[in-house]
């Protein structure tokens, strides 16, 4: 009994030295002798040992956290952290999500996905068109190189896993628009390279094949079938006898190709860094992956507290990027500053969003969320080849575009595309082509009946009913939901980049 009282007098007695210590090592702290040594700090150096920050209420002992403090910190840090990982990750799961896409209508190499008769409002693909004919296929490498055989007459990208430009092929690539016999050459290849082929090299062993051809007098026939017709992967090895290609139609098929928002985004990404050479990726991307648990080699299984962490920096990360792209401030998004809202997805205009030596950060993000695709053909000024785009979420007031409402947009005379201009409209929460009764949710000035204004402009109505003899000239819409729309011109021509022609803005009439 004796021995009992001792060691609890004992205990309570060091409790109390201990609480005298740390009281006393604050006040020193606080109020620090004068030493002999001691001279001025300037501002600025030191930190108060009690803060308030977004986090609450911190509280150190002369720089050393104290008590709950050390937890706030590191779940504000981890949270931070996971948000970037989302910010800058958001390519790497988007390509993933369409390798998923692909991989489930066929295998990769030997199957090739073609929308025959044009991709619709079933699919769900990243803000793709009502008027190109879409054709796409997974290229998995191992050791040695693989020939793509292209079809003539066509927009080609070859993309790699990490979403960065591998080549491309067709109108805008070497071939220029003849075909030809590409060599894909492997991550770390160092064999022989024959000749008689367009080479490239890849980074990582998974790449997204995608190209796009083009109607002839309202028909897809002369695409497909040039596809068809030429359009082959195999191992180099096999090159004299290489294997048979299948092709799969998707059209009217619900193919969904899009990433995660949620905080399944992290597993998705953490499939990809698993899967390829780190060397293909920033070392700072990398960085940040692996601070929250996504490092190659490296089981990804995160606790619950790091689970609630992720599910609340997706949400973020998800809201984020959504304002970005609908409500930009840098003045770097808008075609004409202060006085329209059509945007630019490649602010400026780069398509690695570089500018002046710095990354632009928030708009790789936001493009990544929004689209698909990645080729410098995308950003650079290319007169009467490729594409242009310019989008917008807002009418001309600045208010989100509603799909109760009817709207018009005038499209000025003498259009500068030498191929033709379009407009298709999106879900604001997919992405993907609006799903109203109407199969294509676009219009373009191939439509036939639609009626020319007589000074040489059109007007375009979007609504959830065309006004009264506008039918051939109308998008329909659904009430209770926004859209977004992105207008495009092919074969763009000299007035588009001189800024001397502009798309009207987007007039809310009821």
């Amino acid at each position: 009994m004796k021995k009992a009282k001792k060691i609890f007098t004992t205990t309570v007695i060091g409790t109390v030295v201990a609480i005298l210590t740390l009281t006393t090592g604050l006040s020193w702290a606080q109020n620090p002798p004068t030493m002999k040594m001691t001279t001025e700090i300037p501002p600025g150096i030191t930190t108060p040992d009690d803060i308030e920050t977004r986090i609450g209420t911190l509280t150190f002992f002369d720089g050393v956290p104290i008590g709950e403090t050390t937890d706030k910190v590191y779940n504000f840090l981890d949270f931070q952290h996971a948000y970037q990982a989302f910010m800058s990750g958001i390519q790497i799961a988007s390509v993933d999500a369409i390798r998923k896409g692909i991989l489930e209508l066929g295998p990769a190499n030997t199957n090739a996905v073609i929308y025959e008769e044009l991709m619709d409002s079933t699919s769900l693909f990243l803000t793709a068109n009502t008027t190109s004919v879409y054709m796409f296929s997974w290229l998995q490498l191992e050791d040695e190189p693989m020939v793509i055989e292209t079809p003539p007459d066509v927009l080609g990208i070859i993309d790699d896993h990490w979403f960065k430009y591998v080549a491309d092929f067709g109108r805008l690539g070497p071939d220029q628009g003849q075909g030809g016999k590409f060599l894909i050459l492997p991550p770390g290849y160092e064999g022989e390279v024959p000749e008689g082929y367009y080479v490239a090299r890849t980074n990582t062993y998974g790449n997204w094949i995608l190209w796009r051809g083009f109607q002839v007098d309202g028909s897809t026939k002369t695409a497909v079938d040039a596809t068809k017709n030429n359009f082959r992967i195999y191992p180099l090895s096999q090159k004299d006898n290489p294997p048979t290609m299948s092709f799969v139609n998707a059209s009217g098929k619900l193919v969904n190709t899009i990433h995660r928002m949620d905080d399944k985004i992290f597993d998705e990404i953490n499939e990809v860094v698993q899967s390829e050479p780190s060397e293909g990726e920033s070392p700072e991307i990398l960085g940040i992956l692996a601070s929250i648990g996504i490092k190659k080699g490296q089981e990804f299984n995160p606790d619950a507290r790091m689970r609630e962490i992720f599910t609340k920096a997706a949400n973020a990360g998800s809201v984020t990027v959504k304002t970005i792209m609908s409500k930009p401030r840098d003045e770097m998004f808008y075609f004409y500053p202060g006085e329209s809202n059509w945007l630019n997805p490649f602010p400026g205009g780069s398509y690695e969003w570089v500018n002046e030596g710095a990354k632009l950060l928030d708009a790789r993000a936001g493009f990544h969320y929004y689209a698909t695709g990645i080729t410098p053909a995308m950003a650079k000024e290319i007169i009467g080849k490729g594409s242009k785009y310019a989008y917008t979420y807002l009418d001309a007031d600045g208010n989100p575009l509603d799909g109760s409402k009817t709207y018009k947009v005038n499209v000025p005379p003498n259009v500068p595309a030498k191929d033709f201009w379009s407009f298709t409209i999106y879900d604001n929460q997919t992405r993907s082509m609006l799903q109203t009764d109407e199969r294509f949710p676009g219009i373009d000035d191939n439509r036939p009946g639609i009626v020319q204004n007589s000074d040489g402009s059109y007007d375009i109505y979007f609504g959830p009913e065309a006004p009264q003899g506008q039918e051939n000239n109308w998008v329909q819409t659904i009430p209770g939901r926004g859209w977004n729309t992105i207008f495009r011109l092919y074969g763009p021509l000299e007035p588009w980049f001189e800024k001397t022609w502009r798309p009207g803005e987007i007039e809310l009439i009821e």
